[in-house]
Protein backbone atom coordinates (compact mmCIF):
# COMPACT_ATOMS: atom_id res chain seq x y z
CA UNK A 1 0.00 0.00 0.00
CA UNK A 2 1.47 3.22 -1.31
CA UNK A 3 1.68 5.83 2.01
CA UNK A 4 0.30 8.87 0.97
CA UNK A 5 -0.47 11.81 3.03
CA UNK A 6 -4.24 9.96 2.83
CA UNK A 7 -2.49 6.54 3.93
CA UNK A 8 -4.40 4.62 6.68
CA UNK A 9 -0.94 3.48 7.61
CA UNK A 10 0.21 6.72 8.44
CA UNK A 11 -3.11 7.54 10.12
CA UNK A 12 -2.60 4.53 12.31
CA UNK A 13 1.35 5.56 12.97
CA UNK A 14 0.05 8.79 14.23
CA UNK A 15 -2.47 7.49 16.39
CA UNK A 16 0.41 4.72 17.82
CA UNK A 17 2.58 7.60 18.06
CA UNK A 18 0.75 9.48 20.49
CA UNK A 19 -0.45 6.32 22.21
CA UNK A 20 3.16 5.74 23.07
CA UNK A 21 3.70 9.60 23.97
CA UNK A 22 0.56 9.51 26.74
CA UNK A 23 2.34 6.72 28.26
CA UNK A 24 5.72 7.49 28.34
CA UNK A 25 5.43 11.21 29.15
CA UNK A 26 2.08 11.42 30.88
CA UNK A 27 2.72 14.78 32.82
CA UNK A 28 2.50 16.68 29.83
CA UNK A 29 -0.84 15.33 28.68
CA UNK A 30 -2.43 15.58 32.27
CA UNK A 31 -1.76 19.18 32.31
CA UNK A 32 -4.51 19.82 29.16
CA UNK A 33 -7.19 17.55 30.55
CA UNK A 34 -10.26 20.25 30.85
CA UNK A 35 -11.04 20.38 34.74
CA UNK A 36 -14.22 19.73 34.25
CA UNK A 37 -13.76 16.05 33.32
CA UNK A 38 -14.56 14.20 36.62
CA UNK A 39 -12.13 12.05 37.83
CA UNK A 40 -8.21 12.61 38.15
CA UNK A 41 -6.26 13.81 34.69
CA UNK A 42 -3.85 10.86 35.23
CA UNK A 43 -6.99 8.81 33.89
CA UNK A 44 -8.00 10.90 31.15
CA UNK A 45 -4.13 10.81 30.08
CA UNK A 46 -4.20 7.14 29.73
CA UNK A 47 -7.57 6.11 28.84
CA UNK A 48 -7.09 8.57 25.46
CA UNK A 49 -3.83 6.38 25.17
CA UNK A 50 -5.59 3.36 24.91
CA UNK A 51 -8.22 4.68 22.82
CA UNK A 52 -5.59 6.15 20.69
CA UNK A 53 -4.04 2.67 20.70
CA UNK A 54 -7.09 0.92 19.94
CA UNK A 55 -8.13 3.25 16.58
CA UNK A 56 -4.36 2.43 15.46
CA UNK A 57 -4.93 -1.17 15.45
CA UNK A 58 -8.62 -0.54 13.95
CA UNK A 59 -7.10 1.62 11.32
CA UNK A 60 -4.02 -0.36 10.28
CA UNK A 61 -6.38 -3.46 9.76
CA UNK A 62 -8.88 -3.50 6.69
CA UNK A 63 -11.99 -5.40 7.96
CA UNK A 64 -11.85 -3.08 10.70
CA UNK A 65 -10.75 0.54 9.05
CA UNK A 66 -14.03 2.13 8.03
CA UNK A 67 -15.48 1.79 11.67
CA UNK A 68 -12.21 2.72 13.05
CA UNK A 69 -10.83 5.58 10.66
CA UNK A 70 -14.74 7.21 11.40
CA UNK A 71 -14.28 6.88 15.03
CA UNK A 72 -11.14 8.51 14.82
CA UNK A 73 -12.69 11.50 13.30
CA UNK A 74 -15.14 11.79 16.06
CA UNK A 75 -12.32 11.26 18.69
CA UNK A 76 -10.05 14.06 17.44
CA UNK A 77 -13.30 16.64 17.73
CA UNK A 78 -13.68 14.56 20.99
CA UNK A 79 -10.10 15.64 22.50
CA UNK A 80 -10.55 19.31 21.01
CA UNK A 81 -11.29 20.97 24.35
CA UNK A 82 -7.88 20.07 25.59
CA UNK A 83 -6.52 21.45 22.74
CA UNK A 84 -8.45 24.88 23.76
CA UNK A 85 -7.52 24.39 27.34
CA UNK A 86 -3.72 24.26 26.42
CA UNK A 87 -3.88 27.26 24.19
CA UNK A 88 -5.55 29.31 26.57
CA UNK A 89 -3.25 28.27 29.59
CA UNK A 90 -0.15 29.16 27.27
CA UNK A 91 -1.25 32.98 27.23
CA UNK A 92 0.91 33.90 29.41
CA UNK A 93 3.87 32.03 28.10
CA UNK A 94 6.74 32.52 25.84
CA UNK A 95 5.43 33.38 22.14
CA UNK A 96 7.15 29.99 21.13
CA UNK A 97 4.88 27.95 23.36
CA UNK A 98 1.79 30.58 22.52
CA UNK A 99 2.08 29.59 18.91
CA UNK A 100 2.48 26.18 19.33
CA UNK A 101 -0.47 25.98 21.35
CA UNK A 102 -2.48 28.16 18.86
CA UNK A 103 -1.02 26.04 16.20
CA UNK A 104 -2.96 23.15 17.16
CA UNK A 105 -6.39 24.24 16.90
CA UNK A 106 -6.35 24.70 13.32
CA UNK A 107 -4.72 21.58 12.94
CA UNK A 108 -7.74 19.41 13.99
CA UNK A 109 -9.29 20.17 10.85
CA UNK A 110 -7.09 18.13 8.85
CA UNK A 111 -6.98 15.27 11.14
CA UNK A 112 -10.87 15.33 11.13
CA UNK A 113 -10.54 15.45 7.23
CA UNK A 114 -8.17 12.55 7.35
CA UNK A 115 -9.57 10.59 9.25
CA UNK A 116 -13.30 11.04 7.36
CA UNK A 117 -11.28 10.07 4.17
CA UNK A 118 -9.36 7.15 4.95
CA UNK A 119 -12.96 5.64 6.59
CA UNK A 120 -14.78 6.48 3.76
CA UNK A 121 -12.28 5.05 1.14
CA UNK A 122 -12.20 2.03 3.05
CA UNK A 123 -13.52 -1.12 1.47
CA UNK A 124 -16.22 -2.10 3.68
Amino acid sequence: MPRTPSSPLLLAGLLAGAAVAHAVKPRQFDAIVPRSLPGSPRQWTYASGVAELALAAGVAHPRTRRVAALATAAFFVGVFPANVKMAADARHRSPALRAVALGRLPLQIPLVLWARKVGLNAAG
